[in-house]
């Protein structure tokens, strides 16, 4: 860098023009040489004013003081008569900054850190800081391992005033890792060792590419506390990294860590005991403990144990307790003593609870959800539980809380939760065309949330050349204060096929019901409900010969009075795509005696989640569902319109949806042979979920590898004409589950969530209907 220096220099000049050596009486000040600086500037910077009496020495003072500012490359000062003159050369300022070089570090990112610096177009030009940013940016390249980068500054004039500032990076390579040498140990081998460093200086000959040979100083100090943690938590107590050492190659290609250890001695735990004020049972805290006396040491045992007591006291209202586990060498230098010091300070009460980000939703639906209650002691447990609820809901991406002292007050709080809403339901229009149906147009409201009440509603039509259906849905979960919800529904379904070749019958349906539900504790309710429906089967000439049969053994018409009962327990993390936690669900729904078709229906669910890293972006999912239904106290045939189906998003997956299952039997006259579906279902999946790649917010996308697997079975075939040769076989045979295995994603769009599959099928048999692509709008599995 071409560096220009031009001194400073205060000349107090003999005579008439000059400064005399004497003191004298300022009787005013003018500045000359001012371009772009306003004299303003610099009258505020230089501490002599006019009527001062000022010597020599104050004004070399006043100088440097100026001179302090930046501003200026030289100052002068000059006399005449009584008047002091200043002489300033301004220094120019940075008309064009140019990096080329770059590419490690965002063009943009670089300018912001600059112009942080001080310098930016615009600004003035301080060759001081010019060397300042090589001296920085050649730092922040070497932190990333890059010890060859060079950086290159020169300034060119433009015109009077203003300069080009160029700034060439050469970024050079990163040094790769040659030797890690481990100094002093003896309990452990290099290799255990080792293997607990991120940084690698082994790359394999295949898989070289995977391996973290590349040096950083912050990867190493990740690495040293993750060796001290290794020896802490296996009894060395006294455990200590001596020195590190870093060396490069000539050619700053090469790096060698040497790190230098002191084991120590393993201790072993001898007396566990507490200090201090312990508001709870000294047997109850013990039971929190993750130590035993005669265990080894283990410093991360130590901080789950404070952890899990800290927990326990904030549960009872102290929620600025302190736990300190700390550790004391016994005398024998083969033991040590652990002391839980506890401060529980203050029991805290809540003063006040906000809610931030509720555009949409109104306050009152989410501070029914709250477990901790203002004026009640401030629970760390509830403060969590209500979190929870409010994720669980499904209305926001994100619930984060937050708890804030109050100033003057140190036995109250605030508990502050900001939410991020998110779409709870879909809304759709469509319009299409199909062969069998002719012309379809529909419109629907799916809504969680319903303009922000927390009630649900789902509302929905649809009309073709060969079907018609509405259906309206409404839930209150909030009909009681004390939790009770109530519901209700009507639908009306029409539909003829009779010359479609999709469907081999058709139903006329509509009914109405109502249900209740009740919370048993926070994540488990029970509902029950009723329903009343009329329903008329009617048959073509391509009809399935068992619904042919079935038809004309229990009448095409049949009305039902249906009783239904369920508990649900859910303790997912999140009411939309979970990645933690569990669910599970029983129902039951009967068709009373009265009605013409008289049966029972049992369908269990399960899913549970188990997260893989601290972010629960990676995660195990495994879901399972079995169902089973039967006619009640009569040989009557179970109704075929009441059966389980299987195949599709939500079941086995590169299926067909609701095509796994015994065929059914064409009638002579021709037909296509389908699936009744069963009276007994069986259907699970496997799956990695993982964070979706290029994706900032992985809470609206979530992306999984599944195996699927599935089937509906008949314990008892339909009946068929006696003229007909059907090729069921009743039973439920684990040999006939139908297996996939594929790529699912879920995206939460400001529709609803859009979930899709790409799956093939492992064991498909012929006959079977697959589709390699399947996707659905305003549902996620």
């Amino acid at each position: 860098m071409k560096i220009k220096t031009i001194g400073l220099a205060a000349l107090l000049l003999a005579g008439a023009a000059t400064a005399q050596a004497e003191p004298f009486d300022v009787a005013d000040i003018r500045v000359e040489g001012l371009q772009r600086v306003s004299a303003a500037s610099v009258f505020n910077a230089f501490p002599v004013s006019a009527s001062d009496r000022v010597d020599d020495r104050e004004l070399a003072e006043a100088t440097r003081e100026l001179f302090a500012t930046g501003l200026f490359e030289d100052i002068r000062l000059a006399r005449e008569g009584d008047v002091l003159i200043i002489q300033v050369v301004e220094r120019p300022t940075i008309s064009r900054l140019n990096i080329t070089g770059n590419r490690q570090l965002e063009d943009e990112q670089l300018r912001e850190g600059l112009s942080e610096a001080g310098l930016a177009e615009g600004q003035v030009l301080q060759l001081s800081t010019l060397e300042e940013i090589e001296r920085e940016l050649e730092g922040v390249y070497q932190a990333q391992g890059r010890y060859s980068a060079g950086i290159e500054t020169s300034v060119r004039e433009i015109d009077e005033g203003r300069v080009q500032v160029d700034i060439e990076i050469d970024e050079g390579a990163v040094a790769r890792i040659r030797q890690i040498n481990i100094v002093g140990n003896r309990a452990f081998d290099d290799e255990t060792l080792r293997e607990i460093f991120e940084l690698d200086d082994r790359p394999g000959m295949f898989f070289g590419w995977f391996s973290n040979d590349q040096y950083s100083r912050e990867a190493l100090a990740g690495d040293l506390e993750r060796l001290r943690s290794f020896y802490l938590d296996r009894g060395y107590v006294n455990f200590n990294v001596e020195s590190t050492q870093v060396s490069i190659s000539p050619d700053k290609s090469e790096i060698f860590i040497t790190v230098n250890v002191d084991e120590g001695t393993e201790y072993r735990l001898g007396d566990v005991r507490f200090a201090g004020d312990l508001p709870i049972s000294e047997r109850e805290a013990r039971e929190l403990l993750e130590v035993e006396p005669g265990e080894t040491f283990s410093r991360s045992d130590v901080t789950a144990s404070s952890e899990a007591l800290r927990s326990r006291l904030g549960a009872d209202g102290f929620a600025f307790a302190s736990v300190d586990g700390i550790p004391e060498t016994g005398a024998d230098g083969e033991t040590v003593d652990l002391v839980f010091r506890v401060d529980p300070g203050r029991r805290a009460y809540v003063r006040r609870i906000e809610f931030v980000g509720n555009t949409t939703t109104m306050d009152e639906v989410l501070r029914r959800e709250m477990i901790q209650m203002e004026g009640a002691p401030a629970s760390t447990e509830a403060i969590r539980q209500s979190q929870q609820r409010l994720e669980r809901l499904g209305f926001f991406r994100q619930v984060e809380v937050e708890t804030q002292p109050v100033a003057g007050e140190p036995d109250k709080l605030d508990v502050t939760y900001s939410v991020e809403e998110q779409p709870s339901g879909s809304i759709s229009a469509s319009v299409g065309f199909s062969q069998s149906a002719g012309v379809i147009y529909g419109v629907g409201l799916s809504q969680n949330n319903f303009l922000g009440t927390g009630n649900r509603v789902n509302v929905g039509a649809q009309r073709s050349d060969t079907f018609t259906s509405l259906n309206f849905g409404f839930t209150d979960p909030y009909w009681t204060l004390d939790g009770i919800s109530r519901g209700y529904n009507l639908y009306y379904r029409e539909s003829d096929y009779e010359d479609s070749d999709i469907s081999t019958y058709s139903t006329d349906a509509y009914g109405a019901g109502i249900n209740f539900g009740y919370p048993i504790n926070e994540i488990t309710r029970l509902n029950f409900g009723t329903s009343v429906e009329d329903l008329s089967i009617k048959t073509y000439n391509d009809t399935a010969e068992e619904i042919t049969q079935y038809v004309e053994d229990q009448g095409a018409d049949a009305q039902s009075l249906k009783l239904t009962a369920s508990w649900t327990r859910n303790n997912l993390n999140r009411g939309i795509m979970p990645t933690a936690g569990n669910y599970q669900r029983l129902s039951l729904e009967t068709a009373v005696p009265g009605s013409d078709a008289e049966y029972a229906k049992l369908r269990a669910q399960a899913r549970q989640l188990f997260p893989l890293n601290d972010n629960q972006d990676w995660a195990l999912k495994f879901s399972g569902e079995v169902g089973y239904a039967d006619t009640l106290g009569s040989n009557d045939p179970y109704p075929f319109y009441e059966n389980f189906y299987a195949g599709g998003l939500g079941s086995v997956r590169g299926f067909t949806s609701n095509t796994l299952g015994q065929r059914t039997t064409p009638p002579e006259e021709g037909g296509r042979d389908r699936t009744l579906g069963g009276n007994v279902l069986v259907q699970g999946s496997a799956e990695l979920l993982f964070p979706t790649p290029f994706v900032e917010d992985q809470r609206s996308v979530q992306t999984s590898l599944f195996l699927d697997a599935g089937n509906t079975f008949l314990t008892d075939c339909y009946d068929v004409p006696d003229d007909a040769s059907s090729s069921c076989s009743s039973g439920v045979d684990f040999g006939d589950l139908r297996y996939s295995v594929g790529v699912g994603l879920s995206w939460l769009t400001p529709v609803g969530p859009l979930t899709f599959s790409v799956a093939e099928p492992i064991n498909a048999e012929s006959g079977d209907d697959t589709q390699f692509f399947q996707f659905s709008l305003g549902q996620t599995f």
